[in-house]
């Protein structure tokens, strides 16, 4: 009788919501065994958290981005922040924020004429978002911003790199504005989770509010085409407009 009492205390006990689980990735209703977190559901959440730990120290496959790119018959340039490794990188964000002097130059080098946007792909938080979601974001944007008639700097590929790095590489580009694809920090369900940042007149000492944000670019989050089509729109009505972040809405009105 005692081990049969404890078999049916120790039985898993389904949550009341389960039905909505179908709804998010979030970690709802997971049920419970006795007074505990089913087994599963610990080995699922530790499994989750290491896939987010190796995402932050995930390196940027830049020669095979490189290789890809030459697709679009554009110069390709490759720069690094002042952040020298990736432990030093996570230790010191404001070093990930602004470029390796060598890269300065480099950039200043290959630099003759303005133009409208400048595309930065860079690791972030998670090189494997931009392993694997970059490439066929860009693919379908380019065609977008030439049917537009907008001018395209040189491709860059950064390392180490935090979003305002591309408020630096823009404004030596002379670009009018810059878009950045960039890892976004890893969340227990979404280590490859991309993001996309817009600037209009890029340059160093911009603020986090002068920017718009396109969150969670994946295949499981904001689709590859859905992605490109709203960068699209907003690069297009931030150079109508001459402005971007919080004064520029994401307002389907304004993106026509």
């Amino acid at each position: 009788m005692e081990v049969e009492k404890r078999s049916i205390q120790n039985s898993f006990i389904p949550d009341a919501w389960s039905s909505l689980k179908t709804f998010t990735n979030a970690r709802i209703a997971l049920g419970r065994t006795g007074v505990a977190t089913p087994l599963k559901e610990v080995l699922d959440f530790k499994m989750c958290h290491a896939h987010a730990r190796d995402a932050v120290y995930s390196a940027l496959a830049v020669e095979e981005l490189e290789r890809s790119l030459e697709l679009f018959q554009m110069p390709v340039m490759l720069v690094k922040s002042k952040a020298g490794d990736r432990a030093v990188y996570l230790q010191r964000p404001d070093l990930g924020r602004t470029l390796h002097e060598s890269s300065v130059t480099h950039l200043k080098n290959e630099t003759s004429h303005s133009t409208d946007v400048a595309i930065i792909i860079a690791d972030g938080l998670s090189a494997i978002a931009i392993n694997e979601h970059a490439l066929p974001v860009i693919k379908k944007l380019i065609p977008l911003l030439k049917q537009a008639v907008l001018t395209i700097a040189p491709l860059v590929i950064a390392e180490h790199a935090r979003v305002a790095i591309a408020d630096e590489i823009g404004s030596i580009l002379q670009a009018k504005l810059s878009l950045i694809l960039i890892g976004e920090r890893p969340g227990l369900s979404s280590p490859d989770s991309m993001g996309a940042y817009i600037t209009f007149d890029p340059k160093p000492g911009t603020t986090d509010e002068a920017r718009n944000c396109i969150s969670n670019i994946r295949p499981e989050g904001l689709s590859y085409d859905l992605a490109a089509e709203k960068i699209a729109k907003l690069i297009k009505a931030s150079l109508q407009l001459k402005l971007s972040g919080v004064a520029l809405k994401d307002d389907e009105r304004l993106l026509r």
